[in-house]
């Protein structure tokens, strides 16, 4: 109810394309494309596809819009420079106030109060480089086999794809750190190699990537909120530093709590197998052996998805806002391929409600839309609460329910037909 239309029709699109075409029509090819016997979750197998393919739609779209802003940044400090020089003013349209342009006084208002505090930018340069410098010279001593030299680079790639996920985190409120990790575990796995702790390298070089990444969105998320709620840019960062430097503790604290209360956590087959675990150390193991260990077609796969999302980002800008609001967003399209279709559904529903209570009064649905998806949302976390008391308790639910295809089905009846 939050996100516009296109992006959840994208996401719908994403998951029909995925889920309802690729994924069948790859999985008729076991034993040619890939082993037939493996798991669906092997990154040898289906879940490669899935995983490098989502991968580089996001990288498209990611790097597409990154450079568009790049180059309209740079345009506008050069035309900023040339006119200064020039002595020349700038042109109507080029300085054009915001009373002129369409702005209601609200956001007037909101635009003035979030550039009064911004940021300089030596201070956010000079940070991102003393904390590069900490971590550059601190993490080799915790993981001998990672360098100084692995850090740097991943460290200087780091704000693309933190550009990238932020990007996408605004458009769907989906932050894809992970995915992003998943890249850098690749990369720089593959660049250690499996002779110098080419596994631990790659989760250490995850660790760090999804710890910049996730941050920039989260920021960019919290920059919003306050643009929209009059609050000041730098109470906001330096409330945001407070917070992390909290976590640093909390956050080991919480897991030495488990670690000693709880048997077996992180085995498979204990009450917190950290599956997750499992899935990372695999990925790790299989970026050693290099992108020579992925399934057949998968790397021609991915180069096509990367092309088509460049270039429906390109259609995009060429045919105007008018059109371009029938074509769908790469990066929304994306998220599907690796996490599932079955929220689509779910915000296209919401899509649905909105679009009606719009038609029936779309006054109210403006200025009350967003509060009853606030509502959702917060519902939905707040449950979590209880949800953790009852695990750490290990309450079992007294009954429960799953939904099968219908040759599963057969096959399950046909089965309580013989034991009865």
């Amino acid at each position: 109810m939050i996100c516009p239309y296109l992006v959840n029709l994208s996401v719908l699109l994403g998951g029909i394309l995925s889920w309802g075409i690729m994924w069948p029509l790859i999985e008729r090819k076991r034993g040619d494309w890939f082993p037939a016997d493996l798991p669906s979750t092997s990154l040898h197998g289906l879940q490669g596809y899935r995983v490098f393919i989502a991968i580089s739609l996001i990288l498209g779209d990611g790097l597409y819009n990154f450079f568009k802003v790049l180059s309209r940044t740079i345009s506008g400090f050069a035309t900023q420079i040339k006119a200064k020089r020039s002595s020349i003013p700038l042109s109507a349209d080029t300085a054009k106030p915001l009373a002129d342009s369409g702005v209601s006084f609200d956001d007037q208002r909101r635009i003035e109060v979030f550039l009064k505090d911004q940021i300089p930018n030596p201070v956010a340069l000079g940070g991102y480089v003393a904390i590069a410098t900490v971590s550059i010279i601190t993490l080799p001593h915790i993981f001998h086999q990672l360098k100084w030299y692995h850090v740097l680079i991943t460290y200087i790639i780091a704000p693309v794809l933190a550009f990238c996920n932020a990007y996408g985190c605004g458009l769907t409120d989906w932050s894809l750190a992970a995915t992003y990790g998943k890249l850098a575990i690749f990369s720089i796995g593959a660049w250690a190699g499996a002779a110098h702790g080419g596994v631990l390298v790659g989760l250490a070089a995850c660790g760090v990537m999804m710890s910049i990444v996730s941050t920039a969105s989260d920021l960019t998320q919290d920059f919003k909120t306050g643009y929209m709620t009059l609050a000041s840019p730098r109470s906001m960062f330096v409330s945001q530093v407070i917070g992390t430097a909290m976590g640093c503790i909390i956050a080991p604290s919480v897991f030495w709590l488990f670690f000693k209360a709880f048997k077996g956590v992180g085995v498979p087959g204990s009450d917190y197998p950290a599956p997750n675990a499992l899935v990372y150390r695999n990925m790790a193991i299989l970026g050693v052996d290099g992108v020579s260990s992925l399934p057949k077609n998968c790397l021609t796969l991915c180069c096509i998805f990367f092309v088509m999302s460049i270039l429906i980002n390109l259609l995009r800008d060429l045919v105007g806002k008018k059109r371009a609001r029938f074509i769908p967003l790469p990066m929304a399209m994306a998220i599907p391929f690796y996490l599932g279709s079955y929220f689509a559904f779910d915000m296209c529903i919401g899509s649905m409600i909105l679009f009606v209570w719009e038609r029936i009064d779309k006054a109210k649905a403006n200025s009350f839309g967003p509060a009853v998806a606030s509502g959702l949302i917060c519902g939905d976390g707040i449950w979590t609460l209880p949800q953790s008391v009852l695990a750490l308790a290990q309450v079992r639910p007294p009954i429960c329910m799953k939904f099968l295809s219908r040759n599963a089905n057969v096959k399950v009846d046909e089965f309580l037909a013989k034991l009865s």
